[in-house]
């Protein structure tokens, strides 16, 4: 018994000897560096903006304290300055070192002013919004009618126009026939920026990648030039102790050591840099788990069936069956028993932080309408992430768009007019149906599945947003939905408040489509300036002519022009002119002789002279509130 307990004492003794001697060993690769270049280099503020690496204050910091092309100046104002190539200074009024954006105004107020000297090529900034290519066109006298006329692919600049002339931004993939620029002069052509810079905000907002300092901050970290050397461009991470000393990592010299003293130190550099890695591993990755694992418990009881990754592979036949990719995925045929087929979904983890899965489940798993796709489970398998929905065996409604014409395809004008129907009472029931109304953003044919019996179903609810029932519009921070689709009041606020009334454009022109087919009319000579298909059927519409559009019967004559005028409707420029959801489906389901809209191609377009509706105040605003999480 003494013995054993003597060999307990040993092993005690021996195994705090070994740790010490590993702390010991692990302790020796350390450096404390105390000098006087931390203290020239360290946190100094420009007004109410601390000022630190990679940034530094020009003429009061040396080079070492910033990395190139980071250098920032504080003028007489106390305003903090940044000068981009070529001469362009912007006053600065937030820096996020965590996420590594700078937020920016123009002095003046007018940062289009800026953009044609402005060269973010030859910097370490880009813009952080996804941006587009404009060519800016100088328009005088001025004319409103620019702004009211289609596509809305052109726009007023405000701060560079005046009364006696407009400057216009035009995309610049553009058809010159969709731009009544006849009495415009080209200036020049701008680089890929945001839509919000030339049109609503001052604030731009721009994003640095190198040096990648964010990590070093989330660990609650400093960064620095590696060495201090200026010349190299490496950076570092190191704490900083309560008396403002630094500790760094540093490599020994095999020969001014014994060989068991060099080994500790390797160990324990070894062992320090795999603790590093295996946190912060462990750090980026349950952040964003531990964001899906708490949506999924408050949805529980929503009860849509969870897979296992495996369960996944074994579904989709280890993804044999690839039916189509997306932006945020690929889609595969999957099978849950022999009679019972599903798609799935497999998202992709380099798109978004998981937004679109937490859209989706939260959407759909309250859903439940015969139009809206049924989310059968879901897949949240640590990164590996995947939807599963009810398979559509006759695809999209993209598939079946097509000239009537053409018989290759087309389905025939009463079951258009079934489908239109149910697409709009899908939309209406996610409009006012639910606890929460439902705003899609991306309804288009592409996004409309039909069954075996040729039932559609809306779908991809990944850009959807939840608001309270008893509201009526939606603050988005940036544009979303698929081009052609999206209403006028999503790119400029000048014409409305975001709402619901949205997806009643696209739904709106997703009607137009079916009409029309896919390529409405053919650019000639002749027919240039009807190259725009909805004002081109307009025009027939309101001088008495027929749509020229193939049909069989007059009944099919009738159904035409009643789905093409309740589209009419649903484009109107203006939210407060376009009808409701239930009113759609009330003209729908009503008599064909639908009243003509106003002319929506019109600067007159808002006043209703010649048409009766429903009492509104013109332009009414419609109240504004912020997105649900």
């Amino acid at each position: 018994m003494i013995r054993c307990s003597r060999c307990r004492e040993k092993l005690s003794i021996s195994s705090e000897m070994t740790i010490s001697f590993f702390i010991l060993l692990f302790m020796v690769g350390f450096k404390v560096n105390t000098g006087a270049c931390q203290n020239e280099c360290s946190e100094l503020r420009c007004g109410d903006i601390p000022i630190k690496f990679p940034f530094r204050l020009k003429d009061k910091q040396p080079d070492h304290c910033g990395y190139p092309g980071f250098d920032l100046s504080c003028n007489g104002s106390n305003n903090m300055v940044l000068e981009l190539p070529i001469s362009v200074k912007f006053i600065v009024t937030d820096i996020n070192y965590k996420s590594q954006v700078i937020q920016v105004v123009d002095p003046d107020g007018c940062v289009p002013r800026q953009l044609h000297k402005l060269n973010l090529s030859a910097s370490a900034f880009q813009f952080k919004d996804e941006g587009n290519y404009y060519t800016l066109f100088n328009c005088s006298p001025a004319d409103r009618n620019l702004l009211t006329k289609p596509p809305i692919f052109y726009y007023q600049i405000p701060c560079l126009s005046e009364t006696s002339h407009q400057m216009l931004a035009i995309f610049s993939d553009s058809s010159i026939d969709e731009a009544p620029i006849s009495s415009c002069t080209k200036l020049y052509n701008l680089p890929s920026v945001p839509y919000g810079i030339l049109f609503e905000s001052e604030h731009v907002s721009l994003e640095w990648f190198k040096p990648a300092c964010k990590q070093c901050e989330k660990k609650g970290r400093k960064c620095r030039l590696k060495n201090n050397n200026h010349t190299e461009s490496e950076t570092e991470c190191f704490k900083v102790d309560k008396q403002g000393a630094s500790t760094k990592l540093v490599v020994i010299d095999r020969g001014s050591w014994p060989n068991i003293q060099s080994v500790g130190v390797i160990l324990g550099s070894f062992s320090f840099v795999v603790a590093l890695v295996s946190l912060h591993r462990l750090y980026t990755s349950d952040r964003q788990q531990t964001m899906i694992e708490e949506f999924l418990e408050n949805y529980r009881a929503l009860k849509p069936t969870r897979y296992s990754y495996a369960d996944i592979k074994r579904i989709t036949n280890t993804f044999r069956d690839k039916l189509g990719q997306g932006t945020f995925g690929t889609v595969y045929k999957g099978k849950l028993s022999n009679e019972i087929f599903v798609a799935v979904k497999i998202l992709n983890n380099s798109k978004g932080n998981g937004e679109e899965f937490i859209n989706e489940v939260g959407t759909l798993g309250r859903i439940h309408y015969v139009n809206v796709v049924r989310l059968v489970g879901y897949c949240a398998d640590g990164f590996r992430r995947a939807l599963v929905y009810e398979f559509a065996p006759n695809g999209s409604l993209q598939n079946f768009i097509t000239s009537a014409d053409s018989n290759n395809h087309f389905l025939g004008w009463e079951k258009l007019q079934y489908i239109a129907l149910s697409v709009a009472k899908g939309i209406e029931y996610l409009h006012n149906g639910c606890d929460q109304r439902i705003l899609h953003f991306d309804i288009k044919p592409h996004n409309v599945l039909l069954d075996e019996n040729f039932n559609p179903k809306i779908s991809d609810f990944g850009l959807s947003k939840l608001c309270a029932n008893d509201q009526s519009a939606v603050s988005l921070t940036t544009a979303r939905g698929t081009m052609g689709y999206i209403a006028p009041e999503v790119f400029s606020r000048n014409f409305g408040n975001v709402s619901y009334k949205s997806d009643v454009y696209s739904f709106g022109m997703l009607l137009l489509e079916m009409v029309g087919g896919r390529k409405n009319v053919h650019v000639t000579e002749a027919n240039s300036s009807q190259v725009y298909f909805p004002e081109w059927i307009y025009n027939l519409l309101d001088q008495g002519e027929d749509i020229r559009i193939h049909v069989e019967q007059e009944i099919d004559a009738k159904i035409a022009k009643k789905l093409a005028i309740v589209g009419l409707w649903c484009i109107q420029w203006y939210p407060v002119d376009r009808p409701s959801m239930k009113a759609v489906v009330q003209m729908l389901e009503g008599e064909d002789n639908v009243r003509m809209p106003p002319n929506p191609f019109s600067s007159t377009a808002s006043t209703r002279d010649n048409v009766t509706m429903p009492a509104k105040r013109p332009r009414q605003e419609l109240p504004v509130i912020f997105e649900l999480d």
